[in-house]
């Protein structure tokens, strides 16, 4: 996946923002603001940063090199994803999917009725 189809992946998402709140190179994605997905601009190569479930993420790392603990993130809760080093692009919209589900999970009642968001 390259970098525009990701970020048009994400801003697809209903209630998606980009911004750049960290440095002119760290493009964040966020529902509602609150943060779903990162990476860098000028080396996206080198990982997207996605929320992902403790247990989901332990047999994500097992099964994918590609998919490791978040750099720079906690380790539990966020896998680096390398997204140009194989992995198919169905299971990497899948793990962008996930993150932002369980971000916008956690959303007010309100806000989530703002995106049409409903649980899964």
């Amino acid at each position: 996946m390259h970098i525009e189809t990701f970020r048009d992946y994400c801003l697809a998402k209903p209630g998606t923002t980009e911004e750049l709140p960290f440095d002119e190179d760290t493009l964040v994605f966020k529902v509602c603001g609150k943060m779903y997905a990162l990476c860098s601009i000028s080396e996206f190569e080198k990982g997207i940063a996605l929320k992902c479930d403790p247990e989901r993420a332990v047999v994500l790392r097992e099964q994918n090199p590609q998919v490791m603990p978040g750099y720079h993130m906690n380790k539990l809760h966020w896998n680096t994803v390398l997204p140009e080093a194989g992995l198919s692009e169905q299971l990497l919209q899948e793990l962008i999917d996930h993150s932002y589900a369980l971000v916008a999970a956690k959303l007010t009642k309100a806000q989530k009725q703002s995106i049409n968001f409903h649980n899964q």
